[in-house]
C-alpha cells in the first residue's frame, strides 16, 4: 500500500532525503515550481513508512489509513506523475 503527502506538508525535504529509492519529489535540488506541498509515486513505493516516520508534520499516511477528508490527496500525488 502506497504512501501519500497531503496538505500538512511544510516542503522541510526530510521525508524526500529519508527515502531510499528517492521516489518523493520535487527534491531539494528541483524546481518547486510553485507546488506547496511534496508528492510520493504510487507506483514506486515500497510502503517502507520512512517518509512517515521522519515527518515532523504528520502529513503523510498509508493509502489505507489516509483520513477520509484528505482521501483526494491520492489521486493529487499520482497526478503529479502522469506529466
Amino acid at each position: 500500500m502506497p504512501h501519500v503527502i497531503t496538505d500538512a506538508c511544510t516542503m522541510d525535504y526530510k521525508c524526500a532525503e529519508a527515502c531510499q529509492r528517492k521516489n518523493i519529489h520535487p527534491r531539494k535540488t528541483e524546481s518547486a515550481n510553485g507546488f506547496k506541498q511534496l508528492f510520493i509515486n504510487p507506483k514506486r513505493c515500497l510502503d517502507c513508512g520512512t517518509c512517515a516516520s521522519v515527518c515532523e508534520s504528520g502529513a503523510i499516511f498509508a493509502l489505507d489509513e489516509l483520513p477520509e477528508e484528505k482521501a483526494r490527496f491520492a489521486e493529487i500525488n499520482a497526478a503529479y506523475y502522469r506529466k
